[in-house]
C-alpha cells in the first residue's frame, strides 16, 4: 500500500501540518475559553437532547395519527364498502 496515496501527500509532510492545525485549534480554543472535556460534554448533551426531541416528535405525531384514525379509517372502510356494492354493473363507456 502506498502511504502517499493513503495520507494525502508525503506522510511527514501531513504530519507536520496536522501539528500546526493542531496548534493553532488548540491556541483559538484556550482563547476561547473551550476545552476538550467541556466540549464532550457539550456534544454528548447535544446528541441526548437531538434524541430525545426525535422520539418526542414521534410520539406527537403517532398520538395525533391515532386520533385522526379513528374518524378517517371507518370513513375509508364505509367509502369502500358502498363503493364497491355501487359497481355491479360495467361503467359508463366499459364492457
Amino acid at each position: 500500500m502506498n502511504l502517499e496515496r493513503l495520507f494525502g501527500g508525503h506522510p511527514l509532510v501531513i504530519i507536520l501540518r496536522l501539528v500546526a492545525i493542531s496548534v493553532v485549534v488548540g491556541v483559538i480554543m484556550t482563547t476561547l475559553g473551550i476545552h476538550p472535556a467541556e466540549l464532550f460534554y457539550h456534544l454528548d448533551r447535544l446528541a441526548r437532547r437531538l434524541y430525545e426531541m426525535g422520539f418526542g416528535a414521534i410520539e406527537w405525531a403517532a398520538r395525533y395519527f391515532l386520533i385522526g384514525a379513528v374518524v378517517v379509517i371507518p370513513i375509508w372502510l364505509l367509502a369502500r364498502l358502498f363503493g364497491l356494492a355501487g359497481r355491479r354493473g360495467p361503467r359508463d363507456g366499459e364492457r
